[in-house]
This record gives C-alpha cells, sequence and structure tokens, in this order.
C-alpha cells in the first residue's frame, strides 16, 4: 500500500509538470521527513551523486559532441557516406542510418545525432521523393542510435546505478547498435523499392568520393581512436571522453578550420545547460533512492516479482510494457532512474545478467525517445523538419516496430550483447 501511495504521489507531481529533478528529491525528503530519518541525508545525497569520476565523463562527451556538431561534421559525414552507397537502392536512407550510427559512435548522445544528421539529410531525401513522413521517422529513428552504440550517456548512467562495468556496457551495445542499424537499412531499402515517387541518386564521380571520404576521415578517426581506446583499455570513459573533447577541436579547430569563437562559445553553453540538468536528475533520483531504500521499497518489489514472476521471459515481458506506459509521459533519463534501483535487485534471481539487462533497458528507453508526447527526438526532428507532431509520430510507428523486435531477437540471442564483452 505504501509502495502505491509513493508511485501515485510521484506520478502526480510528473504529470502536474513539476520538473524531474525537483519531484524526486522533493518527494524523497518528504518520504524522509515522515519516516523519522534525518534530512542530512538530502546535502548527502546530492554531494555523493556528483563527486563521481565516471560522471565527469558526462560533460566530456556532451562537450565532444557540441563542438562537432557546431563545427558542421555531420554534413561532412552524410556527404562522404551518400558519396558511396547513395545510387544504391534506398541509397538515401542508408546513408542516413550509416551517417547517424557513425555521429552515434562519436556523440554518444540520441538528440545531438539527429539534429545534426537531420539537418542535413531531410531536404536531401525529401528532394529524391521520398515520403516525408517516412524521412521524419527515419531520422527520429536513426537518432535513438546516440544511445546505444557507445560511448552511451544512458549507459553510463546505469553503471553508475548499477556499479556495473562502463567499458563492458559499451562493448555490449556494438552488436544491438549493429543489429539495429541493419534492421533499419533493411526496411528502408524494401520501402524504397515500393515508394511510388521515389529518385535515384546519381552514382558519384570517384573524385568526388574520395574528396568526402578524405574531408570525414579525421572524424571517423577520432571515433575510432576513443572507442578503441576504451576497447583495448588504454583509458577509463572518463579519459576517453577528455581524449575526443580534445581531438574534436583539433579535428574542427585545427584540420577544418570549420569552428570559430562564437560556435565555441555556444557548444560549452549547450553542453554546460545539459550537463546541469542531467546531474539534477540525477541528484533528485539519489535522495528519492536512498528515501524508497530506507522503506524497503525496491526490497518489497523485489520480493514481490520473485513470488509472482518465476521466469525471466514474464519478468522482461512486464518490464517492457511498463516501460511502454511510462515513456508516454516521462523523458529516458528519468525512466532509467526511477526504474533500475526498483528492477535491479530481482534480476539476479532469474538468472538475467545485469549487463544484458542494460542494453535491453537502454532500446527500450529508446523507445520512449520516439513515443508521443515525451519522445525528445520527436520533437527535435520537428523543429529541424518544420513539420506537425503528427507527420513525425506517424512516420517512427514501423521503427518503433522494429525496435521491439530486436529486443525478442536479444532475448533468444544473448550472445549479441554479451559476446563480445565476455568472450571476446
Amino acid at each position: 500500500m505504501v509502495t502505491l501511495l509513493i508511485l501515485v504521489a510521484l506520478f502526480s507531481l510528473l504529470l502536474a509538470g513539476i520538473p524531474v529533478a525537483f519531484a524526486l528529491a522533493g518527494l524523497g525528503l518528504g518520504l524522509l521527513t515522515l519516516g523519522g530519518f534525518s534530512p542530512l541525508m538530502v546535502p548527502q545525497g546530492l554531494l555523493s551523486s556528483a563527486d563521481n569520476f565516471v560522471l565527469i565523463s558526462v560533460p566530456l562527451f556532451l562537450l565532444m559532441s557540441n563542438v562537432l556538431l557546431k563545427g558542421g561534421v555531420g554534413r561532412d559525414l552524410f556527404a562522404a557516406v551518400q558519396a558511396w552507397v547513395g545510387h544504391w537502392p534506398g541509397g538515401l536512407a542508408i546513408a542516413t542510418i550509416l551517417s547517424c550510427g557513425i555521429f552515434a559512435a562519436i556523440s554518444g548522445s540520441s538528440v545531438a545525432t539527429a539534429a545534426t544528421i537531420g539537418t542535413v539529410a531531410i531536404p536531401e531525401m525529401t528532394a529524391r521523393g521520398y515520403p516525408r513522413r517516412f524521412v521524419l521517422g527515419l531520422l527520429a529513428a536513426g537518432g535513438t542510435l546516440g544511445i546505444l552504440i557507445p560511448p552511451s550517456i544512458p549507459m553510463i548512467v546505469y553503471g553508475v546505478i548499477t556499479e556495473e562495468s562502463i567499458i563492458a556496457l559499451f562493448l555490449a551495445g556494438i552488436g544491438p547498435g549493429l543489429l539495429l542499424m541493419g534492421l533499419f537499412i533493411l526496411w528502408s531499402v524494401v520501402y524504397a523499392s515500393f515508394a511510388s515517387d521515389y529518385q535515384p541518386s546519381p552514382r558519384a564521380s570517384w573524385r568526388e568520393r574520395w574528396q568526402t571520404a578524405l574531408r570525414a576521415l579525421p572524424t571517423a578517426l577520432l571515433a575510432a581512436f576513443v572507442i578503441s581506446g576504451i576497447y583495448l583499455g588504454a583509458f577509463t570513459p572518463t579519459e576517453a571522453a577528455a581524449i575526443g573533447f580534445l581531438g574534436a577541436l583539433f579535428v574542427v579547430g585545427v584540420v577544418l578550420r570549420t569552428l570559430d569563437w562564437p560556435k565555441l562559445r555556444d557548444a560549452v553553453l549547450e553542453a554546460m545547460t545539459t550537463t546541469v540538468a542531467i546531474l539534477l536528475i540525477v541528484a533528485g533520483a539519489k535522495v528519492f533512492g536512498k528515501a524508497i531504500t530506507l522503506y524497503r521499497i525496491p526490497q518489497d518489489i523485489s520480493l514481490f516479482l520473485s513470488e509472482h514472476i518465476s521466469t525471466a521471459g514474464l519478468f522482461v515481458l512486464v518490464v517492457a510494457l511498463v516501460l511502454l506506459v511510462m515513456g508516454l509521459f516521462l523523458e529516458a533519463l528519468s525512466m532509467m532512474l526511477i526504474m533500475v534501483p526498483v528492477l535491479s535487485g530481482a534480476l539476479l534471481g532469474l538468472g538475467i545478467d545485469p549487463v544484458w539487462f542494460g542494453v535491453f533497458f537502454v532500446i527500450m528507453v529508446e523507445c520512449a525517445l520516439i513515443t508521443p508526447p515525451v519522445g525528445l527526438n520527436l520533437y527535435v526532428i520537428q523543429a529541424v523538419g518544420k513539420a506537425t507532431m503528427g507527420e513525425v509520430s506517424t512516420g517512427v510507428w514501423p521503427f518503433l516496430a522494429i525496435m521491439l523486435a530486436s529486443v525478442v531477437i536479444l532475448f533468444f540471442w544473448t550472445d549479441l550483447v554479451l559476446y563480445i564483452p565476455f568472450r571476446m
């Protein structure tokens, strides 16, 4: 009964428009006060949430992605990929997905990926006869690759919550990320084959291919260096983020010379704004998590699940349905910070690997990014494409179905997640 009242109170605050960070922290403080616990736990929780070496990677990765975004590398990546595959059936759609995947491996941000690639891809694809709703849906869904393909900010937060290896989580996202890219590409080729107004792109000359590839090469090398350094253990994710930020400054400031002081200032301010929002939510969730732990709510939920759900498949199905519902009115990071502490205690009893569950959770969070009414990627693509919410929402449904199908594939093929981090 207490658990139900707390959940009702939390969702009431969120539906009333209270910012997530303040709703979590305020409710946590109220619970501590009502339970007779010391309110000093609040500042202690706030300090401990910010005093974390791993979380330093969040602003650094955001700085890296914003510097590259302001430096226009999205245009260079898209032009290079388009020159090589644009003449294939559905070539522009393929180029868009591949560009999203490459930029995702650089930025770790779904919003940055959707905004960067969408700016250049939407006019190109609509000019070639791709239906507008398909284009908008493709970009919204393609942008979600930013939080699955490493480096991934939600995976960093998940690792902090569960105390799992960030490197293992990053590596576990590679296989599912490639699977999603492949499924998106397959659907795009099939769709383009039957689209009545589709116009194939002309084959680019070899000169154009090499010119665009050469311009995109520094950015691709930076992404490869950061990811391979993490994979080989040369540096931690936080060190990788710092190296990536410095590398981004060098690429766009020295090599490409597309970044000036006003753009750098805007990149820093945007990264700072996003970082503060993320850290406030993490701090609020820390206070709320401390309160519900003292009320033994995670333990009670774990006991309830163990008594009523005896199989891993049923547990995953229930969690997926709950996250789909929550995704209608909560943003991605809030879902993770609210649900993971509550659910993590039940994983080992059901034989579910926490790293696998992290990837599954991130994919379900991806679904939240493209489900109305609060899917952030929908608003980004709506703004970039100057579209209505109805156009974007209609276009994402096939891709949402593909993402849910990928969850089923991962459940029956767990090695796609676990092979790279634990068997290579």
